[in-house]
């Protein structure tokens, strides 16, 4: 299985980058949450600068953070500094929007959007909406400017089968955040499969599907749920939780979910950061730090089911054996999210996959 690298925007990341594609990594991605970490795009410029080889990801945008020509704007810019090596994921901005206290753009709407930035970053033109006013519009000076030659991959976010489908049907790859389980990553690309059936395929299109987690390679004795671990995986765990206390209210399918113990923790978080799943302001209490190191008094809420559930904790023997099963799942790319060490965790990394 490939490997490669998520990251939050920061002075400094095309270091990271560099020391990625050095240590033979596939791919190294950043996030794109505007108002809790720094700008992908501006991030993804210096790396491509710095870099020669490793493919460069979005992780992900959305059609509420960006528009399509703006979106389109920056992926066929980076293409002219990295021809061929950019990777878009796009979705509906589950967490982003999340955290400016709105809610998720719906399935039709990143459809649309992704069409309209496969046309735009292929060269063709597309329709941009503004309230009742439409226009066709496309590129109107390529060159040295933009790149619309050298195909810039798609991916969709997903964790259930309307993104996947949306896949499908716009013939892309699929990534998603901590979904470990093999029968899910089967029905996601089943629903995939299914709603391409009836769409004719770009040969150029790119299908691979990537997974976003985090890994701690277990010493001899070590406890799988000791604080090294917690350290490593703690940030995954955080955010499931705050997602959860989040949506709460909203009695999602995935609160219905969660166990007696995952509930409770919920409810500890909502206490600890002072607001509750209804406050309007939720977001401003729940999302700080988000994907960044937990402090010390969160530790308690990192609970062990969590961590197996969204985390890839074990022996180098037991990894490998989970990672097979992953890739038999159809997993191409697994992508790591480190926080505590991040060139020692991309270097476990590489030692273990590449």
């Amino acid at each position: 299985m490939r490997a490669g690298i998520v990251v939050s925007a920061h002075p400094g990341v095309e270091d990271l980058a560099v020391r990625a594609e050095e240590l033979g990594l596939h791919s190294f991605w950043v996030n794109d949450t505007p108002m809790v970490h720094g700008d992908p795009f501006v991030a993804l410029s210096l790396c491509a600068k710095a870099t020669s080889r490793i493919r460069l990801g979005i992780g992900v945008t959305s059609p509420a953070l960006r528009s399509a020509p703006a979106a389109a704007s920056g992926l066929a810019s980076l293409n002219a500094l990295a021809p061929g090596r950019i990777i878009c994921g796009v979705g509906t901005g589950n967490t982003a929007r999340r955290t400016l206290g709105m809610r998720p753009t719906p399935a039709a709407g990143l459809e649309n959007f992704t069409a309209a930035l496969q046309d735009l970053c292929a060269g063709g033109s597309t329709e941009y909406r503004e309230g009742d006013r439409v226009s066709d519009i496309r590129f109107l000076h390529t060159g040295a400017h933009v790149n619309t030659t050298d195909p810039i991959a798609f991916v969709v976010a997903a964790l259930g089968p309307k993104a996947a489908a949306v896949a499908g049907r716009r013939g892309t790859g699929l990534i998603s955040f901590g979904l470990l389980d093999p029968t899910a990553w089967h029905a996601l690309h089943d629903a995939r499969r299914d709603a391409a059936q009836d769409t004719p395929r770009d040969p150029d299109s790119h299908t691979d599907s990537f997974v976003v987690t985090s890994l701690h390679i277990l010493d001899e004795d070590e406890d799988p749920h000791g604080d090294a671990a917690v350290d490593a995986t703690g940030h995954l765990v955080l955010s499931l939780l705050a997602f959860a206390a989040d949506t709460a209210a909203e009695r999602t399918a995935f609160a219905e979910q969660l166990g007696p113990e995952e509930r409770e923790a919920v409810q500890r978080l909502l206490d600890r950061r002072g607001t509750t799943a209804t406050a309007p302001d939720r977001h401003t209490k729940l999302y700080p730090n988000y994907l960044g190191r937990i402090a010390p008094q969160d530790r308690d809420l990192v609970l062990p089911s969590l961590m197996n559930t969204l985390a890839l904790v074990g022996t180098r023997d037991d990894l490998l054996a989970r990672i097979a099963t992953l890739e038999q799942a159809g997993i191409d790319e697994l992508l790591i999210q480190p926080v505590i060490d991040p060139p020692t965790e991309m270097a476990q990394l590489a030692k273990l996959l590449t």
